[in-house]
């Protein structure tokens, strides 16, 4: 009878996670937990389920991108959900919530996994998780700053120096201003809006053409004034040392929610030269929900991308995989009860030991345990189990100590 098997991939544009890409994936999250948390951010997250309407209340760009990018269906109950396509909307959503209950500025991070029905390419899949960073309540240049600063730590903890990545920004506000001075329409703003997103994927040419198109009119961007609030707020964080944030009006971001700064930052190797992240301040998205707005402003950036730039700079330490520090081997005669008994008061004192029954020879067990990083040994026979003194064998330096349980825990753990 012929068989049709199933597929051993996973579903196009998501990941299986083996123990070496887990642990990966932990050391970037326990990196990003502890700037985040060093910069004062306190851990929240929640479903990844959302109303469909979290994400059409803010307009013709959010419509697309639920009919077009999200993984959108009708429950049982008939209603519209989605799985989340990023998480500022449910953040926005759980302030509002707590709105009176909050003691403001609030500053919050979190690293869910995010669902987006989009080609995959390098850098991008349909499922991925990312860092989220927000603070609401503090619409301050001291704010935006202090932003950047927790954005650029976030790399330089990593072991990055400041020429391997660029911050770019520009200010949503100062580009209304502009358009303002201009007399545009509202439709003519979100087209320029939207030729800018693509600017630095055009060729200059072409970017003066659709401009001219939609204004009706050449169109050369003017430069912010040296009291602006993007200029203070670049100035700055030169002064502070974050030498790396250049002003790019190109930099507008795809969410129509960005009200001021907004920011992307870049790997500067031509090998990795994408975005990396980005984000940027929403001084009104809490209207939706009713009440006087509360400002936020957000970042973010995800794993994968993460990856790539540590890959691309050699940051990505070798061997994270975690190995049990010790195994026990016991030997034929020996009960599968008794070789568990010695193994859990390894366990107790926290020592990670593993115990290796099968009938793989001596030798095999040993060799494998050495593959697999793990320190130590212990053969366990009739006679020790009778005596209780054991021989732990140091598989790195081939150092053999003896001792009761007890002692041998002191050794391994001195």
């Amino acid at each position: 009878m012929n068989m049709e098997y199933l597929s051993t991939q996973p579903y196009k544009g998501v990941r299986d996670f083996y123990p070496e890409d887990m642990a990966i994936q932990r050391y970037i999250f326990d990196g990003w937990a502890k700037t985040a948390e060093r910069f004062g951010y306190a851990r929240v997250d929640a479903s990844i389920f959302e109303p469909s309407a979290l994400y059409r209340a803010k307009g013709q760009e959010n419509e697309e991108m639920v009919n077009e990018q999200t993984y959108t269906f009708t429950d049982r109950g008939d209603r519209e959900v989605t799985l989340r396509p990023e998480l500022t909307p449910t953040l926005a959503r759980m302030i509002a919530g707590k709105r009176h209950e909050l003691y403001f500025p609030v500053r919050w991070y979190s690293i869910p996994n995010l669902y987006r029905y989009e080609r995959p390419q390098r850098g991008r899949l349909r499922e991925f998780w990312q860092l989220n960073a927000d603070v609401f309540g503090d619409n301050t240049i001291a704010c935006d700053v202090d932003m950047l600063v927790y954005v650029a730590n976030i790399f330089k903890d990593f072991g990055a120096t400041l020429d391997t990545f660029v911050i770019r920004v520009n200010d949503r506000g100062w580009m209304n201003s502009v358009f303002d001075s201009l007399n545009l329409t509202d439709e003519q703003k979100r087209a320029m809006f939207l030729l800018l997103d693509k600017k630095n994927k055009i060729t200059a040419a072409a970017f003066d053409a659709e401009a001219k198109e939609i204004i009706g009119a050449d169109f050369t961007l003017p430069s912010p004034s040296a009291d602006s609030r993007i200029m203070q707020t670049v100035n700055i964080l030169h002064d502070l040392g974050i030498t790396n944030v250049v002003i790019d009006p190109a930099i507008v971001r795809g969410f129509n929610y960005y009200t001021g700064l907004v920011f992307e930052i870049y790997d500067t190797n031509e090998e990795n030269s994408r975005a990396l992240g980005g984000g940027g301040r929403y001084d009104n998205l809490t209207e939706m929900f009713g009440g006087d707005p509360i400002t936020g402003i957000g970042f973010g950036m995800g794993d994968v991308s993460m990856v790539n730039f540590l890959i691309t700079h050699q940051l990505l330490p070798e061997n994270l995989t975690p190995a049990p520090t010790l195994t026990i081997l016991p030997l034929e005669e020996i009960a599968a009860g008794e070789a568990i008994k010695i193994a859990n008061k390894f366990r107790a004192e926290y020592i990670a030991t593993v115990v290796d029954a099968t009938d793989r020879k001596l030798g095999k067990k040993l060799e494998h345990a050495c593959d697999d990083g793990i320190k130590f040994a212990l053969v366990l026979g009739s006679d020790e189990v009778t005596s209780q003194s054991y021989t732990l064998k140091n598989l790195f330096t081939r150092e053999q100590t003896t001792g009761t349980a007890e002692e041998l825990i002191k050794k391994i753990l001195s």
